[in-house]
């Protein structure tokens, strides 16, 4: 779907990215992970044939973006970090500017424009101006913008920039819909948001591919291992026994009790070290011995800790 090889991009005697070079398949979604200033920005406007690159190639579905920068963006959905809108226009307008402004005729955008709206959950502010839209129904209206012409592929930059917890939520669902019609690349620098809807993560730091992989894959890699929090209905006087249980399964490193994560009578929490991801095992070995599985997680700090350590950077710095 996509061909990264030998990108990189200056400005001036400043290098912004690169070397890169990767490839992105059809039907993925993949994650540009880094801190701020390591480069994400810049890849996704070159993927969307908004920035030239100063060398290196870039092709999707094998058109060159700089060759064929105007058939490139027609197979393109881009959603900047602030979303492209003309607050004067109401949102159907707008929607079918968008449609039209990709080459689409009118008629079609006229019926393509009320599904994309019931699909992002814009039904109700068609007719709304776009001064008048919140924060979270403003970014929904950039990603309608963004898929409105049926491209293959959707650029995301930041979508869940200054949402709620709760809007949060709702754009989560939103990208993962995206993955049925569309190989879709997400940037963030919000490990959580990483984590839960991407297939595959690149790890940029100043401007290099430092890593690639699941988030299992990186964790091992680099963590040798995964840490896992669970918790159990049990006895205290138990813990012996379960924690053997545990440690009988192959590829559980290591396990500890840890304080109840959660309250109530009967709980008991533990901690597992994992040389791989042991999750389905450690459900039915327990469920097995008679101790009911109340939580399982991947902890948050894991991802953290392989994001850090791939990052160059240090818990505690500013």
């Amino acid at each position: 779907m996509i061909e990264i090889q030998e990108l990189c991009k200056y400005y001036g005697q400043s290098r912004a990215i690169g070397p890169v070079s990767t490839t992105i398949e059809k039907g993925e979604v993949v994650g540009l992970l880094g801190l701020n200033g390591a480069g994400k920005t810049t890849t996704l406007r070159i993927l969307a044939c908004d920035l030239l690159p100063t060398s290196g190639t870039v092709r999707v579905q094998g058109i060159d973006v700089v060759e064929h920068p105007e058939e490139v963006r027609r197979k393109i959905g881009y959603l900047p970090d602030v979303p492209p809108l003309y607050d004067e226009m109401r949102v159907g307008e707008y929607l079918q500017f968008a449609m039209e402004l990709r080459g689409r005729p009118a008629l079609e955008g006229r019926q393509r424009v009320p599904a994309v709206a019931e699909k992002i959950g814009l039904s109700q502010v068609l007719q709304e101006p776009l001064f008048s839209l919140s924060h979270g129904f403003r970014q929904r209206v950039g990603i309608a913008q963004a898929i409105v012409h049926e491209p293959e592929l959707v650029v995301l930059d930041e979508p869940i920039s200054g949402l709620d917890p709760v809007q949060i939520v709702e754009m989560r669902a939103l990208v993962r819909q995206l993955r049925e019609n569309h190989t879709v690349i997400v940037s963030s620098h919000i490990l959580s948001e990483i984590s839960e809807t991407c297939d595959r993560l690149l790890v940029l730091r100043d401007g290099l591919v430092v890593a690639s992989g699941t988030e299992e894959e990186l964790s091992q890699n680099l963590l040798e291992g995964l840490r896992i929090q669970l918790t159990v209905r049990a006895d205290s006087g138990d813990l012996s026994r379960i924690l053997s249980v545990i440690r009988a399964i192959p590829g559980v490193g290591n396990a500890g009790a840890i304080s109840a994560l959660e309250r109530g009578a009967k709980v008991q929490s533990f901690e597992v070290h994992g040389k791989r991801d042991v999750r389905e095992q450690l459900g039915a070995s327990l469920q097995q011995a008679g101790f009911p599985l109340l939580t399982m997680l991947k902890t948050e700090s894991e991802l953290e800790d392989v994001f850090l350590k791939l990052a160059g950077a240090e818990k505690g710095a500013a």
